[in-house]
């Protein structure tokens, strides 16, 4: 009945992931008793999950990618500490396979549920805003996307409680990953969260690609567009064209793993080649789905805290296409050395030079702005500066790897995840940090506590200094990624910085919820009654802070790049209204629960696939086409806005 569902997959005679489940578990009972002693639920039910508003699905994705930032880091400061402590005869604390799962979720989760959720769920907050828009193209659609990701994030946490993760690294090569080599549940869990999570990731792409494209204001060419909705445009179209890459590539494996299929096995022809071929031609262009948008905000905060508009603005744009179409072409250069041949690898090399071309425009355009610029160097700005700093070497490292001699030497060693690390803490950590801490004000209505906020970059900075420089000279003295233990002591003092990296980024991960915490305590204090406390230039500026379900009562006329720098500069902050705005009324729509729904019997799907239960799966995939056919067969999607809903809003921001 249960399918291979036994009590021996709860590791009950396993210390650490029982102690891990049980603190998770109790947090989980903790939040919820609190939500029901406090009286909650029907505003957490009625206002945020079933809410199909764009900026508080922003927000959702961004608490959900905080959390699962929580949950990575407990993986990799496992790792740090076993290595610190596995040296020579010493085994440290954790067993081989158990050490192979926490390097494989950390890189999963990271990915997928950290970088790509902080990213996606910024780009829904503030997109629309940008743009002069009411809200996304398919409102019920995002909510959809939203709640398919929570349930691929619940998918792979429950493989902390019942049975294991994949000890395949985070991109589960065959023939490893093929059920000759790895029997049990945790491949199949690794691919049934991705393939959920990843249909939401695509909905997502689909539906901010639309709004950009579709939804602008009036006036709003491409040519005025804010630099960050140039980089969301980009990073939604490598979605668009490298998510269903992913999809066939892991639906090929799960029909190799549960028909016996041969796409990437070795023997009846097989072939594990492809498989790599493929995971990279969607793994490199997932790089800069992540990077673009960091680069928006980036891009933002400069221009803001430099009281410039930003130096080469159709340069910057132009570097922004450039980028999301040559990043297509360089997929090979993270295997030169599995046998593509000189030619190949020559090719490859030289395009990844190439693609450095635009992001070293980009570079030099935040360093003009900079200059000469009138510079406040609050929060989001430690961040920015913080950024091109580490990015710089990063990208120097990654030119280095582009050379084929200098990566067949290179290639699986520490150098390569401290390169790796350098482009992602400094790029994509560093930069949802940067636009988590500038749009917190508008969505709240307060601002996030300045010292705090500088203490937590201090942290991440020098804590990422101390635990990845060492891994470059690590790499470089021969040192491989993935070892559980190694024999060489000289290793052992590099290790031990390393760690106490870790410990420096650990001291700012806990400054971050202290922040939170001190924020909403203070938070009259804090309270920002203008709708923009940091002196914006684009449009999420003008409307009152938080804005309304429907963000701009009268649509604007765009007339240039930074119409509300203007509008401040010669009409006191007012935007020039698009003609025809207010003849007809305004239709917001109505909550769903479609959303939550569909997650829940994906999740439950998911699960029963993975263990083998076919009845629970056959309920899980009637429960998501009744669910579908529900909504199919409602008339009424949206509500009016009321002349005294708008004076409503109004008068509480006069009070206010």
């Amino acid at each position: 009945m249960f399918g291979k569902l036994t009590w021996d997959a709860i590791p009950l005679h396993d210390p650490i992931p029982l102690f891990a489940a049980a603190l998770v578990l109790l947090t989980i009972v903790g939040v919820l008793a609190l939500v029901t002693v406090k009286g909650w639920w029907p505003v957490l039910w009625g206002d945020w999950i079933t809410s199909v508003d764009h900026k508080r699905i922003g927000v959702m994705y961004v608490v959900l990618g905080l959390v699962m930032l929580v949950r990575g880091f407990i993986d990799a400061l496992m790792m740090r500490s076993q290595l610190a402590l596995a040296a020579g005869h010493a085994q440290g604390y954790l067993p081989p396979q158990h050490y192979d799962q926490i390097f494989s979720a950390h890189g999963t989760i990271m990915i997928f549920f950290v970088g790509m959720t902080l990213m996606v769920g910024l780009m829904n907050f503030a997109v629309p805003l940008q743009i002069g828009a009411r809200d996304v193209a398919f409102p019920v659609l995002n909510s959809v996307s939203l709640w398919l990701t929570a349930a691929g994030v619940l998918l792979v946490n429950v493989s902390l409680v019942v049975g294991e993760f994949a000890r395949t690294g985070w991109l589960a090569y065959p023939p490893l990953s093929e059920l000759a080599y790895s029997p049990g549940v945790g491949v199949d869990y690794y691919l049934w969260s991705l393939q959920i999570a990843g249909v939401g990731t695509l909905l997502s792409g689909i539906n901010l690609t639309t709004t950009i494209l579709k939804m602008r204001a009036p006036g709003m060419g491409y040519g005025r567009m804010p630099i960050f909705t140039w980089t969301a445009l980009a990073s939604n179209l490598l979605i668009i064209a490298a998510f269903p890459i992913l999809t066939a590539t892991l639906g090929m494996l799960l029909l190799d793993r549960y028909l016996g299929f041969h796409f990437f096995t070795n023997e009846l022809g097989g072939n594990p080649m492809m498989y790599i071929n493929l995971i990279w031609a969607w793994g490199h262009p997932e790089v800069y789905i992540l990077i673009l948008p960091a680069f928006g905000i980036f891009s933002e905060v400069i221009s803001t805290f430099s009281g410039k508009p930003l130096f080469g603005y159709r340069s910057m744009a132009i570097a922004t296409m450039a980028i999301c179409v040559l990043s297509f072409m360089v997929w090979l250069h993270h295997f030169f050395t599995m046998g593509a041949g000189a030619d190949v690898n020559a090719f490859f090399g030289v395009m990844t030079m190439i693609i450095a071309v635009p992001t070293g425009v980009k570079i030099f355009n935040w360093v003009f702005t900079l200059y000469g610029g009138t510079l406040r160097f609050e929060t989001p700005l430690l961040w920015a500066i913080g950024f091109i700093v580490t990015f710089v070497v990063g990208g120097a490292s990654g030119v280095l790897l582009a050379i084929p001699p200098a990566d067949f030497v290179l290639h699986n060693s520490l150098f390569l995840v401290a390169h790796f690390h350098n482009v992602i803490i400094g790029g994509v950590v560093f930069g949802a940090f940067a636009g988590y801490t500038y749009w917190f004000p508008k969505a709240f209505g307060f601002k996030l506590h300045e010292g705090l906020g500088k203490a937590v970059f201090w942290c991440w900075f020098i804590g990422f200094w101390l635990a990845f420089l060492p891994l470059y000279a690590l790499g470089l003295m021969g040192a491989t990624r993935r070892m559980q233990h190694y024999g060489n002591t000289e290793w052992q003092p590099l290790m031990i910085v390393a760690f106490v990296g870790a410990l420096v980024i650990l001291a700012g991960v806990v400054l971050t919820v202290l922040q939170l915490v001190v924020s909403v305590r203070t938070r009259e204090r804090l309270r920002d009654a203008t709708g923009d406390p940091w002196g914006g230039r684009s449009l999420e500026w003008a409307p009152r802070s938080p804005p309304p379900a429907w963000n701009f009562t009268a649509l604007p006329q765009v007339d240039g790049v930074d119409t509300f720098w203007e509008a401040k500069r010669t009409n006191g902050g007012v935007l020039p209204v698009a003609p025809g705005e207010g003849e007809h009324p305004l239709e917001m729509p109505k909550p769903s629960a479609l959303g939550v729904v569909l997650a829940f019997f994906a999740f439950l799907t998911g699960f029963a696939l993975v263990w083998h239960i076919a009845w629970l799966a056959c309920a899980g995939l009637a429960g998501i086409v009744l669910a579908c056919l529900v909504r199919a067969w409602q008339t009424e999607h949206e509500t009016e806005v009321t002349a005294a809903d708008i004076a409503a809003f109004e008068g509480r921001g006069v009070q206010a």
